[in-house]
């Protein structure tokens, strides 16, 4: 026997229901919505409680089919199909080829023919040696016949397959679709039709409904009318249940991982640096050139790139920083330096890419920057890899360069320990020697976690000559690249990088750390 608590929790709708086929019947939700006078949603739903409170039992399942017209059918109702406009053209003007058909008709050739080659198989149109199309005298079809008188009768709703003859279920199955419908008359539509029936707990229920004077018109909240006009005297309130749990109201709140990047940007704009930004897709010019990476060199293998198919080159490289930067690849230009010593493709630095490290920024900076100058970015990068817990394929970066006459090492090892202490929230770091075409000496930055142990964070260096003079700049710069995607692991407490970017909203709210 339910208790008053189970019947007390029971939903107006739900009531209805189980007082309405407490004497056994089969029911299903269009069953529900015609005799409660409910609408489809409330109808649906209230079955869907019951369902899962174990008060209804399904007793039969069944599909059914059923043809609606689409917009074309629509238009076929006012207009006419192509084949009984074609009959009736070619019955008041006598053969006509099908291109002029089609002109006259304001229809596609392809509707004509396709109409065409039905018609003629049923030999209501026939084509005479000058390819003119005419009309058979004697000859009819039925199956355009049905066609028409199907039309016309979907105009007042969905027509069921199982009210169709042999000839008419034949006639629709050429002209209707269950998918891309918007080329056919019809749409095929199935439906699932569920039958239930009150479970031996549920028809307990509804008794003991039927005791307690329930009848699911009970009032669930005291509104501004019923107060107006008095009716709160008369109407019948449900019981408050103060033991039930109250619904669970997530607060809105952005994404951590958003939220610690702005953190980032914050930071280092509070230390004075200006954000510079980019394209995603760059000229290999920018992304290795400019940074004294050897065209077809091995050390170029560090950067595995993503080409871009159309358009595959830039038309140009701005000058004259591309004949410096071709020039210190070749001899080294006026750096001091002996170059590399090969001849710089200059059709190969047009080439169109993903860029690879977000250093190519700084690269673009330097001919505009101010002496001294601070500058940093956080830049989306693209370079092929192995996902693992420490590893993506695309991934950010920050990204930075100091100018300035004493700007020397000492002043970037203080930057890259204020990003693994401060911006990252290691308490272990190291430095270790590393090499970078582009900078030396070369620094990299390992910290470590408290379940992966130690990783790279990203490198670091002092721009070499052959990078800062071809773009105007004569003092020194230091330059780093580290992974703030890493370093968003170390802040927020993750322990496998994907999960920054997860679409599990639970576990989004839980990476939150103040």
């Amino acid at each position: 026997m339910p208790s008053d608590a189970d019947i007390k929790s029971l939903h107006p709708l739900e009531i209805k229901v189980l007082r309405e086929f407490t004497d056994g019947r089969v029911f299903d939700t269009a069953v529900v919505e015609a005799e409660l006078k409910l609408k489809a949603g409330q109808a649906n739903q209230a079955v869907s409680w019951l369902a899962g409170k174990g008060l209804i039992d399904e007793v039969g399942r069944e599909t059914t089919i059923a043809y609606e017209l689409t917009e074309l059918g629509r238009e076929y109702v006012e207009k006419g199909s192509p084949e009984s406009r074609i009959i009736g053209f070619l019955g008041a003007a006598g053969p006509r080829r099908m291109p002029d058909i089609a002109s006259e008709l304001g229809l596609e050739q392809r509707d004509v023919g396709s109409a065409y080659g039905l018609l003629a198989k049923e030999g209501v149109l026939t084509m005479d040696s000058e390819k003119r199309v005419a009309v058979a005298e004697t000859k009819r079809s039925p199956r355009l016949k049905a066609v028409e008188k199907l039309l016309r009768t979907a105009v007042d709703g969905p027509i069921a397959e199982a009210a169709l003859n042999e000839t008419e279920r034949a006639a629709i199955a050429g002209i209707s679709r269950k998918r891309g419908a918007g080329t056919a008359a019809f749409r095929v539509v199935e439906k699932e039709i569920v039958t239930y029936r009150l479970s031996t707990r549920g028809a307990a229920t509804a008794r003991r409904i039927a005791e307690t004077g329930l009848t699911g018109e009970e009032v669930g909240a005291l509104t501004p009318d019923l107060l107006r006009d008095g009716a709160w005297k008369t109407v019948s309130f449900r019981p408050y249940n103060i033991n039930v749990p109250p619904a669970r109201i997530p607060i809105g709140r952005r994404n951590p991982y958003c939220e610690y990047i702005d953190h980032v940007k914050d930071k280092l704009t509070s230390m004075g640096f200006e954000e510079f930004d980019g394209p995603i897709v760059e000229t290999e010019f920018w992304n290795s050139d400019a940074l004294f990476m050897p065209q077809f060199h091995s050390a170029r293998d560090i950067h595995d790139v993503y080409y871009v198919d159309e358009p595959s080159h830039a038309t140009g490289i701005e000058e004259p920083y591309l004949s410096r930067v071709a020039s210190a690849h070749e001899d080294g230009w006026e750096t001091g330096s002996r170059g590399w010593g090969y001849s710089f493709d200059r059709d190969f630095t047009r080439r169109l890419i993903l860029r690879s490290q977000g250093t190519v920024m700084s690269a673009k900076t330097l001919h505009r920057a101010s002496v001294p100058g601070k500058y940093f970015g956080v830049l989306r990068c693209f370079r092929y890899d192995q996902v693992d817990a420490t590893h993506l394929s695309d991934f950010y970066q920050t990204e930075g360069i100091v100018l300035g006459e004493s700007v020397n090492l000492r002043t970037l090892l203080g930057l890259l320990k204020m990003f693994a202490e401060e911006v990252a929230g290691a308490t272990d770091v190291r430095y270790v020697p590393g090499y970078f075409p582009f900078t030396e000496p070369s620094i990299e930055v390992h910290i470590k976690h408290p379940v992966l142990g130690w990783f790279e964070l990203g490198g670091a260096g002092i721009f070499r000559p052959e990078v800062s003079e071809p773009m105007g700049v004569t003092v020194p710069v230091i330059a780093w690249g580290l992974g703030i995607d890493r370093m968003a692991m170390m802040h927020l407490g993750i322990r496998d990088i994907r999960e920054l970017f997860s679409s599990n909203i639970e576990n989004v709210r839980m990476r939150r750390r103040s």
